[in-house]
């Protein structure tokens, strides 16, 4: 059975990328292409789990940080931060 072939466009979408960042990503050498006898550009489903380093994406996830008093402001970046660091460890786009 052939290997599954994937678009630029559902390549951009499983990484939380832009189609213009996937396209550079594939000039530059970062991830390998086949050309399709029609003249299209495909990512072999290897490459797409190469990249993904044995993560499996899970969607997207939404964000919520919050401090209960104004002393506290200054920890809501750090908190974001920590927030945004789980998530994408965790395979989930923001």
């Amino acid at each position: 059975m052939p290997e599954k072939l994937y678009t630029n466009g559902e390549v951009a979408r499983t990484f939380g990328a832009s189609y213009v960042a996937v396209k550079k990503w594939a000039y530059s050498g970062k991830v390998r292409l086949i050309k399709t006898p029609g003249g299209k550009y495909r990512f072999p489903e290897s490459e797409v789990k190469r990249l993904l380093g044995g993560r499996t994406p899970k969607g997207r996830a939404v964000i919520y940080d919050r401090v209960g008093a104004a002393d506290q402001w200054e920890d809501l970046e750090r908190q974001k931060q920590r927030l945004i660091r789980y998530a994408k460890s965790s395979g989930y786009r923001i």
